[in-house]
């Protein structure tokens, strides 16, 4: 129920962020404080049976309770102006991934998201659920162009550093000076990587250290070395 709460909060923070909010009478008598926060918030509330709940998710055990969100439309040069940590997923269609990175990204207390290319819908519903209520945390941006996507970064001012396997730089001491400037990570799919024209406009193209025999790392651990990594170079 956490993603819940962090719904309704936003909400309050935000009004008409949640419109509508559909729940069994078995969970609205078991988060009755959940209900009393929607009202107060003016989320439309309505009693509804478990079948109905089936209905409007793709879970196959749904919880019982359904929100409808407004969708974060800022638009990325507004929400950048003053970011010192970006996530960057370039060409990620896989909403599993994209969901996890998101929260890693609010984990490491980094400032946006930011998905462009072919990248998958953050609302996408296993996005979402990956997302463990992060989606309702930091802003969670879309720009459909790598061009458009890149300027906003250099905009912003933030140092664009690629994420790569084969990288000409080692994520380690190396990297600091670069790492303590604001920062955007751009990661790439697990299938291809990250886009070309994208990779070869960065500052930097940076590898994180396997040691062992492992081919690669997946790309929510990868985004976790790499934004953490800035976290301790920042010194946040």
């Amino acid at each position: 129920m956490r993603p819940a709460y962090d719904a309704v909060a936003r909400a309050e923070a935000t009004p008409g962020a949640v419109v509508d909010l559909f729940v069994t009478e078995a969970v609205a008598d078991r988060e009755r404080d959940l209900l009393i926060r929607a009202r107060a918030a003016d989320i439309r509330t309505a009693l509804v049976t478990e079948k109905a709940v089936a209905t409007l998710t793709d879970t196959v055990h749904p919880q019982g309770l359904v929100l409808v969100c407004r969708r974060d439309e800022s638009e990325p040069a507004a929400a950048l102006a003053h970011a010192r940590l970006v996530a960057v997923l370039a060409g990620v269609a896989d909403p599993g991934n994209a969901g996890t990175v998101i929260r890693t990204a609010d984990a490491a207390g980094a400032d946006a998201v930011l998905l462009t290319g072919d990248a998958v819908d953050p609302y996408n519903p296993k996005c979402v659920r990956a997302s463990m209520g992060s989606l309702f945390h930091l802003p969670v941006l879309r720009e459909r162009s790598v061009e458009a996507a890149l300027g906003a970064l250099r905009a912003a001012r933030l140092a664009v550093v690629v994420a790569d396997g084969e990288g000409e730089t080692e994520l380690g001491p190396a990297t600091d000076e670069l790492l303590a400037r604001p920062t955007a990570w751009v990661l790439g799919s697990e299938a291809h990587g990250v886009p070309d024209d994208l990779a070869a406009a960065a500052d930097a193209r940076v590898r994180v250290p396997i040691r062992g025999r492992a081919e690669s790392l997946n790309l929510a651990t990868a985004a976790a070395v790499c934004l953490y990594a800035s976290v301790r170079a920042q010194g946040r």
